[in-house]
């Protein structure tokens, strides 16, 4: 379907469905998808794909694990809570980036919004709008990309936006901690558990095959092979930190983030019904970070941390800057020091794939074979702690992608790529 200049390139209705059956059937000769990955950016881009009557096979070394003793994909213990633009994912942000950035966000705030309204589709999903508040230790005047940034918010189409300074006392929120302003939107707050466990069913009532399977090396060296075991015509590479091997993207590099898990029922504290934020880009250190984000009706997430070039996940409750994150957010929120750990699930760690030039969307710019053919893999990784945020955006961009490869289009920089028109007036 055509869209002008200023139509999201992706909405709900027109152009994906929640229900189980594919918006547009494939047929025999329908081109063949094979998807690597299966987190969210894989499992939304292999939904988008679906519905466009693509055959989409999908492989992953792992899927989402619901058992409180086994380890968890990072999809599901990322916090999930919206932002504009999310917040940085690489070393290194550039204009490109940051234009990309916008975009996949507002696409992918319209449609979990979509998702939302609809009081059964909510439920199964465990998608919610709820009130996001976001702090400052400044007035937002004296920082002008902080200015620039709200004005944008204003101007997005997100809903519910209000700025006040009520929202400190409203909210519970120590003045003394520093804050002196503050702003306040819907936006769209995940239960990841909950919605990678419907994200799975939902591609396999589309007709998604889904296998488990771990690939190790260069998708240049290996793409003749794979495309030819899965009758593939396009590889779709959304793997995350992998991108290191699977890409030779050797800027590829770890981000380490926990959280702590508290009952939010209303017994040891008044119960938090809005996302509490101080972001990264307005911390007193930007590894150091306020997040507390009311996951589901019981239990409200308390964070955060960012460390780059950390691999291990030896990080425990009493570690050092997990016992710091605590001190901090009680700091800003009094009422948690009462607060109780959730018995069942205390604590959760993961590593966020960030990239040193933020989010790859790209088809692959290197050459295959001695003929030098063009390469039919397209890369989505990178998202760093941001895969909700731009899941559908990054989707609708994979897949204008695959339309390009199929036409036998030369492969283009991210630089070149989309609709500039609709970036800008993001």
């Amino acid at each position: 379907m055509a869209h002008n200049m200023y139509s999201p390139p992706l909405v709900m209705w027109r152009d994906l469905t929640p229900n189980g059956a594919t918006l547009h059937a494939p047929d025999h000769s329908s081109p063949r998808v094979l998807v690597i990955g299966g987190g969210v950016t894989g499992l939304v881009t292999a939904w988008v794909l679906l519905d466009h009557g693509y055959h989409v096979t999908i492989i992953s070394k792992s899927w989402a694990s619901f058992h409180p003793n086994r380890p968890r994909l990072t999809s599901q213990i990322a916090g999930a809570l919206w932002e504009f633009p999310p917040a940085v994912c690489g070393k290194h942000t550039d204009a490109v980036s940051l234009a990309h950035s916008k975009k996949w966000s507002m696409v992918a705030y319209h449609i979990w919004d979509a998702i939302a309204a609809i009081p059964a589709l909510s439920a199964v999903t465990g998608v919610r709008m709820l009130p996001s508040d976001f702090y400052f230790l400044h007035p937002i005047e004296e920082d002008p990309g902080q200015l620039s940034k709200m004005n944008e918010i204003m101007a997005s189409g997100v809903r519910g936006f209000r700025r006040s300074t009520d929202l400190i006392k409203e909210r519970n929120v120590e003045p003394s901690y520093g804050v002196v302003d503050a702003y306040e939107l819907l936006a769209p707050v995940i239960d990841t558990d909950q919605c990678m466990a419907w994200l799975m069913q939902l591609v396999q009532a589309k007709g998604a095959i889904m296998i488990t399977e771990t690939v190790n090396g260069d998708l240049l060296d290996l793409e003749d092979e794979l495309r030819d075991r899965y009758d593939a015509d396009v590889i779709v590479n959304a793997t995350g930190l992998a991108g290191t091997q699977l890409a030779g993207d050797e800027t590829c590099y770890p981000l380490r983030g926990a959280l702590l898990r508290v009952v939010n029922d209303g017994t040891s504290f008044p119960k938090v019904d809005a996302a509490l934020t101080i972001g990264a880009d307005a911390a007193r250190n930007s590894s150091e970070f306020i997040f507390l984000l009311p996951r589901n009706d019981n239990i409200l997430l308390v964070g955060g941390i960012a460390q780059p070039d950390k691999w291990n996940l030896d990080l425990t409750q009493d570690s050092p800057e997990v016992k710091k994150m605590r001190e901090r957010c009680e700091a800003f929120h009094p009422a948690l020091k009462n607060a109780k750990l959730d018995a069942e699930y205390p604590f959760a760690q993961g590593l966020r794939p960030a990239r040193g030039r933020n989010v790859r969307v790209e088809r692959e710019q290197r050459r295959r074979g001695s003929a030098k053919k063009p390469s039919m893999v397209i890369h989505t990784y990178g998202h760093g702690g941001s895969g909700w945020s731009f899941s559908f955006g990054c989707a609708a961009d994979v897949m204008a992608l695959v339309k390009e490869a199929m036409l036998d289009m030369r492969p283009h920089a991210m630089e070149t790529f989309g609709n500039l028109t609709f970036k800008a007036r993001l």
